[in-house]
């Protein structure tokens, strides 16, 4: 622990999965707790749309099917700036006192956060939107300096001992201009220049930590996303996920019939509430879709745009805010097509990372099965407990987009 009493990895320590990893725990520097439970304690940084949001519950998805328990630290100047704090009329003194009480604050709701990792009887991944080391990025060095001291702080705790893994996801500001949008964070004021230099600011401030990587716009967004959860997987040492987010892998579909229960499922799993509705497009033009998903009442709301480009199909995701969601909804094409309501099974078969949709509505009844994997579909050690009836991989009947139109367009 620090000198100030703020825990760090030697007191909220990690170990080993017991499911045959191997040194990739040990090598980021992890201990082993008596409990036999892996804590690893994530920061996602960067400037302003560098994709944190999305990043987040990708990886929640992810290690919540794997039987992890998962945590999200909410961003601290975001709390504080939707208060009603204007960060421009503050005075250069107030300025240092506000980013002083940041601090405190982000150390005071992090440790509850890993404080309550420590209880956990199954591995914890606690992802924290920003960490420590983001405040000094708005910050002279001077002031940063003072904060420091006078808190008896120093950066090799509250930067190198205080996280596992930090990763930067670079602005869209920076590669993807054409994707960066102030629309869905209220307290986000910058332009592309400020979101730039924000974003090579807090770049710089956690250089230094043993596990910082850099995830950049040079791919597309998916892409960009199955970067970061290797980066995660990789640190951790959970085996067969690098076969899983190659980005040579496709997705396979198939079709699944008979019953299903949640209480006689053989493999742990995570279910969803997923909705879809359609917007408004012209004919070969591109289809446009909102959809929210969640659990226990709590949601995600992602406007997706699907176009052709050179000859292949793109899918462009971003997240926005339950306004923006219900003001499009009350837009949704109910001439051409219905709501999708389905539950989203996520679980891990053999090695194999699988999604099981459940249709609700329409089509009550119908399962379809879809994994990404660069194995072919007649050698994928498919689930023995399911009855696979058919691959409709391709199969134009069972895309969303058909399954939601009305019994008028689909005659």
């Amino acid at each position: 622990m620090s000198s100030n009493g703020i825990p760090t990895s030697g007191d909220l320590a990690t170990t080993d999965f017991g499911n045959g990893s191997d040194g990739a725990s040990s090598e980021a520097g992890s201990e082993v707790l008596d409990t036999g439970v892996k804590v690893w304690r994530l920061v996602l940084t960067g400037g302003p749309c560098g994709g944190k949001t999305t990043a987040q519950n990708r990886l929640a998805t992810f290690f919540e099917s794997l039987g992890w328990r998962v945590f999200r630290v909410p961003e601290t100047a975001t709390i504080l700036l939707n208060g009603g704090i204007s960060f421009a009329l503050l005075t250069e003194e107030q300025r240092l006192e506000f980013q002083e009480n940041l601090l405190k604050t982000m150390f005071q709701i992090e440790d509850t956060y890993f404080s309550l990792a420590m209880t956990q009887t199954r591995n914890c991944l606690v992802i924290c939107d920003r960490g420590a080391m983001d405040c000094s990025a708005y910050l002279p060095k001077q002031d940063w300096d003072k904060i420091l001291e006078k808190n008896i702080l120093n950066e090799v705790d509250i930067r190198d001992n205080r996280y596992e893994q930090v990763i930067h996801l670079v602005t869209a500001a920076r590669g993807a201009e054409e994707h960066y949008t102030r629309s869905n964070n209220k307290a986000r004021s910058e332009d592309l220049g400020m979101a730039i230099k924000n974003d090579m600011l807090v770049g710089e401030a956690w250089v230094g930590h043993p596990y910082y990587e850099l995830i950049d716009n040079s791919t597309d967004f998916e892409t960009k996303m199955r970067k970061l959860t290797k980066a995660v997987t990789d640190k951790l040492g959970i085996p067969h996920a690098e076969e899983w987010l190659d980005a040579r892998s496709v997705k396979l579909k198939f079709l699944v019939t008979g019953s299903l229960g949640s209480e006689n499922f053989p493999v742990n799993f995570r279910d969803f509430t997923v909705h879809h509705d359609y917007l408004p497009c012209f004919e070969g033009g591109p289809q446009a879709r909102i959809r929210r998903r969640g659990r226990h009442g709590k949601w995600m709301y992602t406007h997706t745009v699907r176009k052709q480009e050179g000859g292949e199909v793109v899918e462009t995701r971003t997240n926005i805010s339950r306004q923006i969601y219900d003001q499009l909804l009350s837009q949704a094409d109910r001439d051409s097509n219905v709501t999708i309501e389905k539950t989203r099974r996520c679980f891990v078969w053999n090695t194999q990372y699988y999604q099981l949709d459940i249709y609700t509505s329409p089509h009550q009844g119908l399962m379809l099965l879809e994994t990404y994997t660069m194995v072919s579909p007649d050698q994928l050690d498919l689930p023995d407990f399911l009855t696979i009836q058919q691959n409709v991989t391709g199969n134009p009947k069972y895309s969303m987009f058909n399954l939601s139109k009305t019994e008028k367009k689909s005659q």
